[in-house]
């Protein structure tokens, strides 16, 4: 790309991983992040196979390996009494990929390790009020005051984009009439790398472990009527969390006796947005990540799917961008073939998340059909549930 200016807004999973994806490439990149530094904040995230195949692409496989821990499987538990409904052997999927637990902080650190050794510039304290795409090139309204101006911006700037509201417009998201707690405990020694779900009526809670099995990773959602900001930074009272799970059985009960501090956000349905990128007379703007397409969590794919972006994305301006940005007509149609490429995608994952967040939630006899026809299912067809989301775990951005 022959030292092609490019600045991403955003030092998040997705803004990191496209900026090295670019450097390796011969691009100069620099990463404008509002925060003051890059602190040790978030929970655990899981990263599939199709998420750990573009780490391990970007040449980061073993950093990956070291940070996380190596998931074995997934259970599905009843939540009033624990027992098993169903074991999903996640550890076979592709193992040379590998199904992964970590802390976001620790990924986060990796990929900023590896965006600055392949060249990439960090710039901090650096929060944008307004993206203006009106004039020949996109322009940032620094917070701070001033103006920047880029040939070619990339917005990984998260839930509450400016990129994607200067693309789309201001769209309101939907309460979906759920919360979430994040917490974080002391693991129990010799914890399996598993993955329980414990599902009751109108809430289920996911756990398993992080760092070597000294964390255990507590992520609890309850349907309730009362709003909730959409924020990932506002306490909650931990008495608040186990009062939710008080009909659980002791396992997790014993979990959130020990929890002290605990975090709350709503959660909120957001639309995949409806265009992705736009040329300007001497620029463009692209976004990826969770400024293109929130995701509820009951799938475990927002960090993939912004990896997946990543890749694709730096793909796609591989074969446009010349030394300056004098072709046009291949921009335009690198970026159409990116956003063309990924919302569909996207827009499957999104909604499959929706929907399993329902499935946790069943009650009555409905819950138990379901329940039963998962634990004879896990008995005669174990790989039968697993198989129904090769389209997910199985695909591979970085061979398209």
């Amino acid at each position: 790309m022959n030292g092609q200016d490019i600045t991403v807004l955003g030092a998040g999973v997705a803004g990191l991983a496209v900026a090295r994806a670019l450097a390796l490439r011969g691009a100069t990149v620099t990463v404008m992040e509002q925060a003051d530094a890059i602190r040790d904040i978030g929970a655990g995230l899981q990263i599939s196979p199709n998420g750990a195949v573009v780490l391990r692409a970007l040449g980061l496989g073993a950093e990956l390996d070291r940070a996380s821990i190596r998931a074995e499987a997934v259970e599905l538990r009843n939540g009033p009494d624990g027992s098993l409904v169903t074991r999903l052997e996640v550890g076979r999927l592709r193992p040379e990929q590998g199904y992964h637990f970590l802390h976001r902080a620790d990924l986060i650190a990796l990929l900023l390790d590896g965006a600055r050794s392949a060249g990439v510039t960090l710039r901090l304290l650096q929060k944008v009020d307004r993206v203006d795409l009106s004039g020949p090139r996109p322009v940032l309204h620094m917070a701070q005051g001033g103006q920047v101006e880029t040939s070619l911006l990339i917005g990984a700037d998260g839930l509450h984009s400016p990129t994607r509201q200067a693309l789309t417009g201001k769209v309101a998201p939907f309460f979906t009439r759920q919360v979430a707690w994040r917490t974080l405990i002391p693991c129990e020694a010799g914890a399996e790398a598993v993955a329980e779900v414990h599902m009751g009526p109108g809430r289920h809670l996911v756990s398993y472990p992080l760092r070597g099995g000294t964390l255990r990773n507590i992520v609890a959602v309850e349907e309730r009527n009362r709003w909730v900001d959409e924020s990932w930074t506002l306490r909650d009272d931990a008495m608040e969390l186990r009062l939710a799970f008080r009909g659980f059985g002791p396992r997790v009960r014993g979990w959130l006796d020990q929890v002290q501090d605990v975090w709350l956000w709503g959660l909120f349905r957001h639309n995949v947005a409806r265009q992705w990128h736009r040329m300007l007379p001497e620029g463009a703007v692209a976004i990826l990540g969770d400024a293109a397409h929130p995701t509820l969590p009951f799938l475990a794919q927002g960090a993939s799917m912004g990896l997946e972006d990543a890749w694709v994305l730096a793909g796609a301006l591989e074969t446009a961008l010349s030394p300056s940005l004098t072709a046009h007509a291949d921009l335009a149609a690198a970026l159409g073939r990116y956003e063309a490429t990924r919302a569909p995608r996207c827009a499957r994952i999104v909604d499959a998340a929706s929907r399993n967040a329902r499935a946790y939630h069943l009650s009555g006899p409905l819950r138990d059909v379901a329940h039963l026809g998962l634990r004879i299912g896990g008995r005669l067809a174990p790989q039968m549930a697993l198989s129904r989301f090769d389209w997910l775990y199985g695909h591979d951005v970085t061979r398209e």
